[in-house]
């Protein structure tokens, strides 16, 4: 348990185990925003055991240029080796904005998953996001020679195998998270039968697609490529794409972010972080380490016992600035002042 007065360091601290697991802050600030002012850099060490041996990750994190992470003290070749060495679970009160939010920040939890039940799917996204940087960048130029429209299609190509994979592991993902996401709302919101899914929306399917149709995915994105090439070049962006999709979250057939109370998105958003933790847990066979970030202080009794009830075993870090539930039983107190983390 960390506890301190507000602005003394608590998600800080969070923040760095957050950062040694992913190499990005779960506040979704940019790198140079977590060195501290005045200063070019700052160091995250991180002492861990994994499958009873000692490992020490340590990582550079500048606020301009490329960072360095070490692994035992040798460099890290791919960043998402890391993801075999530590594994998070956070809980923020910003969570809410997965509910209430716009798609990109659904979009990114379903491949934050991902990429946490599977490294391969850094790299997909990582070639998805430079296949579409590239293919912006042509459209933009407005160039329609023969030479660049030959490139257009390469690039199409390239979109149509990198999205297809984002997508299918997406789709998957989603079929997976299911029933997690509909246990863990029940449990959360007392036994209510309130129907709860996911529907994976995307208008190059015309509609919705889930995982029994993944096999058509690439089909699908090279024909709405082709039949919106007019348009993109008029518009000179990329239209197409699993970039601009939509994971909509329905409660009792009602669209969860327009139609849910304030306490019920507050419940779906909770219980879409225990179900992504039980669906990578499922998939890896451990527990990732959980972060809770001052979540208990933004709910009801009810809810924040119901939270405590049902969260999964495993190591579990939980920052407060005033009184927990009485639920809550800690093995060990740490205060952070100013930024100095000490036993209590």
């Amino acid at each position: 348990m960390i506890r301190g007065a507000n602005g003394e360091g608590k998600t800080s601290l969070l923040e760095a185990i957050g950062w040694a697991a992913t190499t990005r802050s779960f506040r979704g600030v940019a790198d140079r925003v977590l060195v501290r002012s005045g200063a070019d850099r700052a160091i995250v060490r991180s002492d861990l055991e994994r499958d009873g041996n000692d490992v020490l990750v340590e990582a550079e994190i500048v606020a301009s240029g490329r960072n360095r992470i070490l692994v035992n003290r040798q460099p890290l070749p791919r960043r998402r080796e890391l993801a075999r060495t530590l594994r998070v679970t956070v809980f923020a009160p910003d969570d809410l904005e997965l509910v209430k939010g716009s798609p990109g920040g659904r979009r990114n939890f379903l491949d934050d998953l991902l990429v946490a039940s599977a490294a391969r799917y850094e790299a997909a996204r990582a070639d998805f996001d430079r296949v579409l940087k590239n293919r912006n960048a042509l459209l933009k130029a407005r160039a329609r020679d023969a030479g660049a429209l030959t490139t257009l299609d390469v690039f199409d190509d390239q979109l149509v195998h990198a999205g297809g994979e984002l997508v299918r592991g997406r789709l998957r993902l989603a079929a997976r998270l299911a029933p997690w996401l509909e246990d863990s709302y029940r449990e959360l919101a007392g036994g209510s039968d309130e129907a709860v899914q996911g529907v994976y929306e995307a208008e190059w399917a015309e509609g919705s697609i889930d995982a029994s149709r993944q096999d058509d995915v690439e089909d699908l994105l090279r024909a709405a490529l082709a039949s919106r090439r007019r348009e993109e070049l008029e518009r000179r962006i990329t239209l197409v794409g699993p970039h601009r999709d939509e994971w909509k979250l329905v409660l009792s057939d009602f669209d969860a972010r327009t139609h849910a109370s304030q306490g019920e998105q507050r419940t779906l958003a909770l219980a879409l972080r225990l179900a992504g933790h039980h669906a990578v847990s499922e998939v890896i066979g451990e527990s990732p380490v959980l972060l809770l970030d001052d979540v208990f202080s933004e709910l009801d009794p009810t809810r924040a016992a119901a939270l405590v009830a049902h969260l999964p075993p495993g190591q579990t870090l939980i920052t407060t600035a005033g009184v927990l539930p009485a639920e809550v039983r800690a093995d060990q107190w740490l205060t952070v002042t100013n930024g100095v983390v000490a036993e209590s």
